[in-house]
C-alpha cells in the first residue's frame, strides 16, 4: 500500500521528526523508502533506499545530517522510487505519492502526445509518481494541477507536496486512502496514519477530507479545495493495514477490531477452550472475541520479533509463503489438547492456513477453529494495491467456485451474500481445503457496526462488488 508523512517548524530543523515520522509508516510498505527536505540556502535533498533486503532506519541513518531545512515530506512505498523533484513554472516542489492509477499506460501516452518526457527509471517501468507530477504542472496553480490528478486518473492517489512556501497535502478524491493533520507549539505535520504523532508531541488535528487540498504551514493548515461529499474509505485499513494506535475518521484501529471480534464472540456457539489472534492483525479481533465468547484468551502463536519486527514480503511467492511460516512460531504447551480457535484479518490464497492448520494440529491441536474479521474476498481491488494478488483466480473463494459451478459464472453475487446457499457450499468447502474444524467470517454488516461509520461511506467492493464508478464524476 504505502505511507506518507511531512512536517514544517517555525524554528526547530524537520529531520528527526521526518525521520522518525516515516519511519512509523513502514508496516505500510517493503519495497522502497524517501525523504526530501527543504532549506531557503541548502535547497532541495533528497535520498531514496530499497528497503527489501533491510530496514528504513538502518538506510537513512547514515544521511541524516544532509537532510537540512526546516520542512520535509517522506514516503514508505510499496510501488514506484519517490520522492521525485520537480521544476516547472509553478516552481520547484518535492512530491510523494500512495497511489494505484489504473489508466497508467493511457495517461503516459497521452503525455507522450504532448511531447512530454517520461523518464522510465522505475525498474524499467513508468513510474506513476511522475505521471501525476506532470499531470499537476499542467495546471495553473498547484490546485488546478492537483484537481487535474483527480479528474484524469483511474483508482486513487493521495499526496503529499514539498513547495518553497510549505507543504501541500491532498487526499484522494474518494478517500480511499487516510491522511490526517497534527499540531504542537511552531510545527504541523500530515500523515498516512495518526499513530506517527503520539511519540512526536503532536496532536490530531484534522482528518483531511475527499479530495480536500490542505496547505500546512509551520503555524497551521488551512484549506485550498473543500472535501467532496462522498467517501468511499477503505475498510481493510482498520480490518488489516492499520497500526493498533492509529485512528482513521476518529476511529481507533485496536478497537475496531476489539468491537469485531467482541460482535463474533457473542454470536458463535462453538465449544472451544481459548481464543488466540494471528499476530498481528488477529490479536485486537481474538480479544474482543474472548471477551464476547467468554473463553480464555491465550497467545498460542507468537512471532519471533527480534528478526522479524515488521511484514517482509520478497518478490517470489514460494518465499513470501516460507518467511510467513518462519516468523510465528507455535507453543505446543498451550496447544496440546486444546480445542483452540483462532482469529485472523483475512484469508486470500489460503496456502498460509493450510500449513499453518497442518502445523497445529501436529502440535497436538485436539481442534482448530478459524474466525475471519471479513467477510470472503471474492473481487480483486481495482482501487488500492490491497494485496500481492494480482488477479482474482488467486482467491481461494474464486478457485473454489470455479470448482463448485464446473466454470466461472459471470456472476457471482450470490456467493457473497452471507447465509445463502451459494455462500455455506463455499465457505465449507474452503473450511475442508483448509482442514479447519469450523470456519466463519465476519458480516459486512458486523464490519460496518464496528467502523462506525455509514455504509455508503465504507468500500467493501472486495467484499460484495459495491461500486461506485458511476458516481466517479461526482466527486472530481
Amino acid at each position: 500500500m504505502g505511507g506518507l508523512f511531512g512536517t514544517i517548524a517555525k524554528e526547530t530543523p524537520c529531520v528527526k521528526d521526518l525521520f522518525y515520522g516515516v519511519d512509523y509508516h513502514s508496516h505500510l510498505g517493503t519495497r522502497r523508502a524517501g525523504m526530501a527536505t527543504y532549506d531557503p540556502e541548502a535547497g532541495f535533498f533528497r535520498s531514496i533506499h530499497s528497503l527489501e533486503s533491510s530496514y528504513f532506519r538502518t538506510k537513512f541513518e547514515l544521511e541524516l545530517p544532509k537532510f537540512q531545512g526546516f520542512s520535509g515530506i517522506g514516503v514508505i512505498s510499496d510501488t514506484d522510487a519517490q520522492p521525485l523533484l520537480m521544476n516547472s513554472h509553478l516552481g520547484r516542489f518535492a512530491i510523494v505519492t500512495v497511489a494505484k492509477i489504473n489508466n497508467q499506460e493511457e495517461i503516459s501516452d497521452r503525455l507522450l502526445e504532448m511531447n512530454l518526457p517520461l523518464s522510465e527509471f522505475s525498474s524499467g517501468k513508468i513510474n506513476p509518481t511522475e505521471l501525476v507530477s506532470l499531470l499537476i504542472i499542467q495546471g495553473r496553480s498547484f490546485v488546478e494541477g492537483i484537481e487535474n490528478v483527480f479528474r484524469t486518473i483511474k483508482g486513487s492517489c493521495s499526496m503529499l507536496l514539498l513547495t518553497e512556501d510549505g507543504i501541500i497535502a491532498a487526499r484522494d478524491s474518494w478517500g480511499r486512502t487516510p491522511l490526517v493533520i497534527g499540531t504542537k507549539e511552531g510545527a504541523c505535520a500530515v500523515a498516512s496514519e495518526s499513530t506517527a504523532f503520539s511519540n512526536l508531541g503532536y496532536e490530531t488535528e484534522h482528518f483531511i477530507g475527499p479530495g480536500e487540498i490542505v496547505k500546512v504551514g509551520p503555524e497551521g493548515w488551512t484549506t485550498l479545495r473543500k472535501a467532496n461529499p462522498g467517501m468511499q474509505i477503505c475498510s481493510f485499513l482498520w480490518i488489516y493495514y492499520g497500526f493498533p494506535t492509529s485512528d482513521y475518521e476518529g476511529k481507533n484501529v485496536e478497537e475496531m477490531r476489539n468491537d469485531t471480534g467482541r460482535l463474533m464472540g457473542k454470536e458463535d456457539d462453538v465449544e472451544v477452550d481459548c481464543a488466540c489472534g494471528i499476530p498481528d492483525s488477529g490479536i485486537g479481533m481474538a480479544v474482543g472475541y474472548a471477551e464476547g465468547h467468554g473463553t480464555p484468551y491465550s497467545r498460542a502463536i507468537n512471532k519471533y520479533t527480534p528478526t522479524w519486527p515488521r511484514s517482509f514480503m520478497p518478490a517470489n511467492q514460494s518465499m513470501r509463503n516460507l518467511v510467513a511460516k518462519m516468523k510465528l512460531i507455535p507453543n505446543r504447551s498451550i496447544l496440546e489438547g486444546k480445542r483452540v480457535l483462532f482469529c485472523d484479518d483475512s484469508i486470500v490464497r489460503g496456502t498460509q492456513l493450510r500449513d499453518s492448520t497442518k502445523l497445529l494440529h501436529s502440535m497436538g491441536a485436539k481442534e482448530v477453529h478459524m474466525r475471519i474479521a471479513c467477510p470472503p474476498l471474492v473481487y480483486a481491488c481495482p482501487f488500492i494495491n490491497f494485496s500481492a494478488s494480482k488477479n482474482e483466480k488467486e482467491l481461494i473463494s474464486r478457485r473454489i467456485i470455479e470448482d463448485l459451478e464446473g466454470h466461472m459464472p459471470e456472476d457471482v453475487s450470490a456467493y457473497t451474500r452471507t447465509g445463502s446457499p451459494e455462500y455455506r457450499r463455499m465457505v465449507g468447502e474452503i473450511a475442508r481445503r483448509l482442514n479447519l474444524d469450523s470456519l466463519k467470517f465476519s458480516t459486512i454488516e458486523s464490519i460496518v457496526e464496528a467502523i462506525g461509520l455509514e455504509k455508503c461511506r465504507i468500500c467493501t467492493h472486495c467484499f460484495d462488488g459495491s461500486s461506485f464508478h458511476t458516481l466517479e464524476n461526482e466527486n472530481k
